[in-house]
């Protein structure tokens, strides 16, 4: 006769985890327990609610202890997940790849209004984003606006890879494609809108991240040079030449950013058209045109 399991179930690990949690001072310990054991165990956070059900399989419940051990050590959940919501896009996540924020869905919300206008008049709508990461940007407007494409850029190959990953997990791999590329090195082609969420930390703000950041996402996807307007000045001195006459060029900022970088843009003929605010309160997207 088969052994029946006698291990606690998907509620009863919950509530442990969360214990343990606690006792590592993380924040929202019972939210992130319910979603290590959800997402190990394979069942759903309705099921965990109603009590769990059947005991776990001992395999999972060591695998999620593990998961444990990487939380109370500072990893941050949706590493340890492999993915993370965005915008209604699920993506994969990979050490290549910067977590995407919710912050940044303040830039996606700004560009797909434009995105909108320019498919109905053009019949499409071409988008570039640079330094695509996961694809997060490109992949959320994508959802929203039928009958744009997108390619998204990145030096990293293994960014570039995962990006393609998640464009057909969301079943976007005839709309969008990808590229490794130093910013515009590898671009030949000119866009509707040109977006991009890049590298803004500065050389001291970058000392002083906290290690669930400065740990776990791609240094290169963070530091913005010593001022960390790097990345902005190239992109402001060549956007120009890859963008269709009456195009839009949206960027995310640090908060403190927008003067620096609208006067970046101004000096190669752009006038910012918006400044959108995060959900803090601060200033996180501009967008520009000629």
């Amino acid at each position: 006769m088969a052994k029946t399991a006698t291990g606690p179930t998907a509620g009863e690990l919950a509530r442990q985890v969360a214990e343990q949690l606690r006792a590592a001072n993380i924040e929202n310990a019972a939210l992130d327990a319910r979603s290590l054991v959800a997402h190990f165990a394979g069942v759903t956070l309705a099921e965990l609610v109603a009590g769990g059900g059947d005991p776990i399989d001992p395999v999972a419940a060591e695998t999620i202890q593990q998961a444990v051990l990487r939380a109370a050590s500072g990893e941050p959940l949706y590493r340890i997940l492999g993915r993370r919501a965005f915008y209604g896009v699920e993506l994969l996540l990979t050490s290549d790849t910067l977590d995407p924020r919710p912050d940044t869905e303040t830039l996606v919300d700004r560009i797909i209004p434009h995105a909108r206008r320019i498919t109905a008049a053009e019949g499409t709508c071409k988008i570039l984003d640079l330094g695509t990461g996961t694809g997060a940007i490109a992949l959320a407007i994508l959802t929203e606006v039928d009958g744009a494409t997108a390619m998204g850029v990145d030096i990293s190959a293994g960014a570039v890879e995962t990006a393609v990953s998640n464009a057909d997990a969301n079943g976007l791999e005839g709309r969008f494609r990808a590229a490794i590329s130093d910013w515009f090195s590898a671009v030949n082609e000119k866009f509707h809108i040109i977006v991009s969420n890049p590298p803004y930390i500065d050389a001291v703000e970058y000392a002083g991240l906290s290690a669930q950041v400065r740990d776990f996402d791609p240094k290169t996807a963070l530091l913005g040079g010593v001022d960390g307007l790097d990345a902005y000045r190239e992109i402001a001195a060549y956007s120009a030449g890859y963008l269709i006459d009456g195009g839009v060029v949206g960027l995310e900022i640090g908060y403190s950013q927008r003067e620096a970088v609208t006067s970046l843009f101004a000096e190669h003929g752009f006038r910012q058209i918006e400044c959108a605010r995060d959900l803090t309160g601060h200033d996180r997207a501009l967008l520009f045109n000629r």
